[in-house]
């Protein structure tokens, strides 16, 4: 018999693979045989994380390099090779998310993807056949140009003199120079992990909906998002490709938009393109129970989140499917119709948020103890 361990991080707390292994301890204090196997498997959406799940899951490699982070600056940084050993997985957040910049430092008008260009340099030098990107929690507007310079793109003004990076210079963008490429559509895939849907421009686009999250004033929102308007021109006059109104094109500040239009990119739900990298549908063959989980559960989880494309396919099997969380709303119905068995929330009582962040793990383990338990799978009645 066997149960199947596959959580989200819970963000700001613990990663998918911390929580995942506070199940698969507060499982195994539920007094479970020794024949009962219990299979970890972290997963992530797109976001920070994802290297680490993909790695963890598959039984591959981290491997170290120097980038340069939204305010280029040089850091440490990371990229994944996968247990196959040609497909690469970058997280954009580990060169150019919100998580590198201090509250005061975030400013969309010069924060760059270029770190990003980087990692992807990296693991294509690394020999990577496919590379997934995740590109969740960006701190950039610039619709990947830094990434695409980073790569030898050169997007120049009028008098053909380099733009610096930022997205408020896409204003000034009057030609772009594809010459000195040095990323072979034809000899790398490149999928993108996004469960974002936005457009590039406009109202749902990138600068309105996301720019204020990393640092935008409305006077700022207007400013990119006529200046993405310019690069979208440019792009379409000397590119071929029109990125506008294209759905997700306005993901991660338009990094959708540069990866499509400059690299051919393909764009994927980030769980699903998870899913699939972990060959989850296997992993669930022979399951008697998963165990999922988030930070928060609430009407949003049924829309694209971790825990809807797990549910997804256990359904499908026939895998009774419980999930933890630090906090579930009142509003989980869809979830239930959806096929979820139950879903419980870590916290012991009336905690504060504090608390319960600081000690995820431990409150992890003491719910899953309980619920493995409940299900009849406890030292008692296993297999009676």
């Amino acid at each position: 018999m066997k149960i199947v361990i596959c959580p989200d991080s819970f963000k700001g707390s613990i990663s998918s693979v911390g929580a995942a292994e506070a199940i698969a301890r507060g499982a195994a204090r539920a007094g479970l045989p020794s024949g009962v196997e219990t299979l970890c498997v972290p997963l992530a959406d797109g976001g920070e994380g994802t290297v680490d799940a993909l790695v963890t899951a598959t039984g591959g490699s981290i491997h170290k390099v120097r980038v340069h982070d939204p305010l280029m600056r040089e850091i440490d940084s990371f990229f994944g090779i996968l247990g196959d050993g040609s497909t690469a997985v970058v997280e954009m957040a580990a060169a150019s998310g919100l998580c590198l910049l201090a509250s005061d430092e975030r400013n969309p008008l010069i924060t760059s993807t270029y770190g990003t260009g980087e990692l992807l340099l990296a693991a294509i030098e690394a020999g990577a056949k496919k590379i997934i990107i995740g590109i969740g929690g960006s701190a950039t507007n610039d619709g990947g140009t830094g990434a695409m310079t980073a790569l030898g793109v050169r997007f120049l003004d009028d008098n053909r003199m380099p733009l610096p990076p930022g997205g408020a210079a896409l204003a000034r963008l009057a030609h772009i120079d594809m010459s000195h490429l040095r990323f072979l559509i034809s000899d790398v895939k490149l999928e993108i992990a996004s469960d974002v849907s936005n457009p590039l421009l406009g109202t749902h686009g990138a600068s309105a909906v996301y720019g204020p999250q990393k640092g935008a004033t409305p006077e700022m929102v207007a400013a990119l998002d006529a200046a993405l308007e310019n690069y979208a021109t440019i792009l379409k006059r000397e590119i071929g490709t029109d990125v506008a109104e294209m759905p997700g094109a306005g993901a991660a500040g338009g990094l959708g938009a540069g990866l499509i239009a400059f690299l051919g990119a393909e764009l994927k739900p980030g769980i699903d393109m998870i899913l699939d990298a972990v060959r989850f549908d296997d992993v669930l063959v022979g399951a008697d129970l998963v165990i999922t989980g988030e930070g928060r559960i609430d009407e949003q989880t049924a829309y694209g989140k971790t825990i809807r494309g797990v549910l997804d396919r256990a359904v499908k099997q026939g895998v009774p499917i419980v999930a933890v969380a630090g906090s579930v709303s009142d509003d989980i119905g869809p979830l239930l119709d959806l096929g979820l068995t139950a879903a419980f929330s870590i916290a012991p009582g009336a905690v504060s948020i504090e608390y319960a962040m600081e000690h995820a793990g431990e409150l992890i383990e003491r719910v899953t103890m309980h619920i493995v338990r409940l299900a009849g799978v406890g030292s008692v009645s296993w297999g009676g």
